[in-house]
């Protein structure tokens, strides 16, 4: 709609509906954000405005106004860090984005931290082509180079290498190694008809009440699945150490950390909202959506976590020196 603006001969009228040079709607902007952010593509965004508003929106102005998010998500991926994350909980999310005329799965790296307060803080997102210990290790360097000087405990999946590449820039941070993911790779292979009672022993020894019942049935479990399964008991004694730091805390902290649910549970609410695109054009705008979804997100994370008051005094204890309250 076109607007004539009176003007007066000392130039002193300014409209206060529609401002001078205005081109949009206040909120206006807003609204676009809001709808890409849950995932609505362009021609969603622009059907639903012409169904509200009764008017047309070009494909142009709804890009210029999601890109001008790209500046936000560069300040956001580059602002210093706290000095100390009791946990941290790092996972790769796979999206597809065009690369050189082709549609390629890439790894998005995420971590979330733990801070002091208790409360979740996503720390970054990182694009490269393949998920490895070799990125991973640039991720952790990037980390510690916005300011973390310390990582109590991070939590993994079983990836090889990755340890030691959170080790070599943070090496006295303990690395727990994700149950939920050791089980998983124990009974992928298993029959159905032995899955749940491989499954049932395996619990015996991840819900033990210490590191000694704990090696206890994971001897059983050795002599009754053995001949059949040889390699599942191999596999848990080679990474025993990384998988039972969780047995030396109270449920409190245990129930944090045993498994990577934390950023696996992001990671889902993110594919949620990429799930209508079949393919990003670049990795700028796959970041650019995440970027904005992780902000929706946010939004829900208003508390700390459950026992925070007991578990941050264990960690105290533990970890003498090296927790600083302020």
């Amino acid at each position: 709609m076109t607007v004539e603006i009176p003007r007066d001969r000392n130039g002193t009228f300014a409209p206060k509906i529609i401002k001078k040079g205005q081109r949009r709607f206040d909120g206006f902007d807003e609204k676009i954000i809001s709808m890409y952010a849950r995932g609505m593509t362009t021609r969603d965004i622009q059907g639903h405005l012409e169904e509200i508003y009764g008017t047309d929106v070009s494909p142009e102005l709804i890009s210029t106004v999601t890109n001008e998010v790209s500046k936000e998500v560069q300040i956001w991926q580059n602002r210093p860090l706290d000095e100390i994350y009791p946990f941290v909980f790092l996972d790769a999310l796979r999206v597809k984005i065009r690369s050189q005329g082709t549609v390629i799965n890439k790894a998005v790296y995420l971590a979330i931290g733990v801070n002091m307060e208790g409360m979740k803080e996503v720390l970054g997102f990182w694009v490269a082509e393949t998920e490895g210990a070799k990125f991973w290790l640039q991720v952790v360097t990037d980390i510690k180079n916005r300011g973390v000087n310390d990582i109590l405990i991070a939590c993994v999946d079983g990836l090889k290498g990755f340890p030691e590449a959170i080790e070599s820039v943070f090496p006295d941070t303990s690395v727990q190694l994700c149950i939920v993911h050791a089980v998983r790779n124990s009974i992928k292979f298993v029959p159905f008809k032995d899955r749940k009672k491989l499954a049932a022993d395996l619990k015996e020894i991840y819900k033990a009440a210490t590191v000694e019942s704990a090696e206890t049935a994971l001897t059983n479990f050795e002599k009754c699945w053995d001949k059949k399964y040889p390699m599942i008991a191999k596999s848990w004694r080679t990474n025993w150490e990384r998988l039972m730091v969780f047995m030396e805390f109270a449920p409190a902290i245990r129930k944090v950390i045993y498994t990577t649910n934390a950023i696996e549970s992001l990671n889902m609410t993110l594919r949620k909202t990429i799930k209508n695109r079949a393919s990003f054009p670049n990795d700028e705008s796959a970041l650019k959506l995440l970027y904005l979804a992780l902000n929706v997100v946010r939004k829900k994370w208003t508390m700390p976590i459950r026992d925070w008051g007991a578990a941050i005094n264990q960690l105290a204890i533990k970890f003498e020196g090296r927790v600083r309250f302020n």
